[in-house]
């Protein structure tokens, strides 16, 4: 039998254990899906914004490969930190050690001022408002949302989620698996401006045209864009075309066709089309926002250099304006141009974190590899493999995982009469117990959804996670109920 350890339960790590059930070169495997938290699904569950239900629907195929008599989910351990498990201990426990931790540090602006109170990572905020164990008390349920101004640094996805979740009424969020304390305080929010920043033109943005659209669907908020900023992007006005460089993508163009319905009507865009929604055009005066309850600004070539201080919190955020080089780049103009905000976000990517005891390219943010087989001193190390993000870099979306897992398995799957001939633990489990480590096993999983079922009841509300580690440990060892 061939047995394999599949560190992380996210997209990546599940795909792996799909993979390995799915091939036939190898009729025998047994197949353990460790994690660090005592819940499974990783960002599907902790990062995918709460009112994308489709997206998080993703969940009931994960939960098919980890129902498997073949697989086991193991949570509530982690890997190469103090209080877990090495990857030398798993090397002697299985055949072979598939790492899928993903990309779990932030990248910084290194800007001045980056520090200040009401400044965060906008995986700070979607940690808290997705419930992850590791938010804790945060500020966002305290001061954070006392600004009236928010700026969002980035125009990739997460950058788009988290202003739609300041900009969205929290009834609407009422409905989803939100946990009570943040959806008490997006209610209280005083939030009324949202600025979406990025330092190139919108042919440059990462967002998808689905995510953008939906800051237009947003009842009674009011999107707006500056034609001339749109005017200075070639793909946008185009310059590129004429100049006979090759066409912008398909998303590209649908992006640019979604942010000239705004620019022209001044407001919200119909979520399906794209072009300017009935009303939007001419509203009359209502209201500090034309009757709209709250306004997404989205701009270009601003490059972040400062944030502002005043009484000991960020005041906003000092920009550079940009423009084209001519070379396919930007160049600073010598303008510059403040935003005030009491919060500011930076969503402008991620990067891989080092796991003690595996080989770590700290440049990629990656674990060397060839095919997915670690690298160690340059020489693949037997039973030890990478897929996902570490593998990878933070790229792709979450169907990117399916290939990459796959090209991983491919490997494991050629090295497999090699790595059977070493030997593995019977009963790995019983050894992690004996190490003092106290596995929630899916029975556990199961009593957690249980227990958010039952606390959504009690507020009137469908399931609401459980966002603390006490409650969540608590409820998996209620698993006998």
């Amino acid at each position: 039998m061939l047995s394999v350890a599949v560190v992380g339960s996210g997209p990546s790590g599940v795909y792996t254990a799909q993979a390995l059930l799915r091939q036939s070169s190898v009729p025998d495997v047994r197949v353990h899906v460790l994690d660090r938290l005592p819940a499974p699904y990783g960002l599907v569950r902790y990062g995918v914004a709460p009112d994308h239900e489709k997206i998080k629907s993703l969940q009931n195929s994960l939960r098919t490969v980890l129902e498997d008599d073949r697989v086991a989910f193991v949570g509530n351990v982690g890997v190469g930190g103090p209080d877990g498990v090495s990857p030398a201990l798993l090397a002697e426990l299985y055949h072979a050690v598939v790492y899928c931790v993903g990309a779990a540090a932030d990248r910084a602006l290194e800007v001045p001022g980056e520090e200040l109170p009401g400044s965060y990572s906008a995986t700070r905020f979607v940690s808290w408002y997705s419930a992850h164990p590791d938010a804790g008390a945060d500020p966002f349920a305290r001061d954070a949302l006392e600004a009236r101004s928010a700026v969002v640094i980035g125009v990739g996805n997460v950058a788009v989620d988290v202003a739609r979740i300041l900009a969205r009424g929290a009834d609407e969020l009422r409905r989803t698996d939100v946990p009570h304390a943040a959806l008490g305080a997006l209610e209280r929010s005083r939030v009324r401006e949202v600025h979406i920043v990025g330092r190139r033109g919108p042919s440059g943005a990462r967002f998808t045209t689905k995510e953008l659209r939906e800051l237009g669907a947003l009842p009674g908020v009011r999107v707006s864009v500056d034609p001339a900023e749109l005017a200075l992007d070639p793909a946008y006005s185009g310059v590129a075309a004429t100049a006979g460089a090759p066409a912008p993508p398909a998303v590209v163009r649908r992006n640019l066709e979604v942010l000239r319905g705004w620019a022209a009507g001044g407001g919200s865009v119909d979520g399906a089309t794209g072009k300017p929604a009935d009303g939007a055009v001419g509203d009359p005066p209502g209201g500090e926002f034309g009757g709209a309850v709250r306004r997404v600004r989205l701009r270009f070539f601003l490059r972040p250099v400062e944030l502002l201080e005043r009484a000991g919190r960020v005041a906003g955020v000092r920009f550079a304006r940009t423009a084209p080089d001519g070379t396919g780049g930007i160049r600073d103009t010598g303008a510059y141009e403040d935003i005030p905000a009491g919060l500011v976000l930076r969503a402008v990517g991620y990067r891989g974190v080092e796991l003690p005891g595996l080989p770590f390219d700290p440049v990629r943010g990656t674990v060397p590899h060839t095919a997915g087989r670690v690298l160690r001193n340059g020489a693949p190390s037997p039973g030890e493999y990478v897929a996902g993000w570490i593998k990878r870099g933070p790229t792709g979306v979450i169907g990117s995982n399916l290939s990459c897992a796959k090209e991983t398995v491919a490997s494991l799957l050629a090295d497999a009469p090699a790595l059977t001939l070493r030997p593995a633990a019977d009963d790995p489990l019983a050894v992690l117990r004996s190490r003092g480590l106290r596995p929630v096993e899916w029975g556990g999983w199961l009593a957690i959804e249980r227990a958010e079922a039952e606390l959504g009841r009690s507020l009137g509300r469908g399931p609401v996670k459980i966002p603390d580690w006490p409650g969540l440990l608590a409820a998996a060892r209620d698993e006998k109920r």
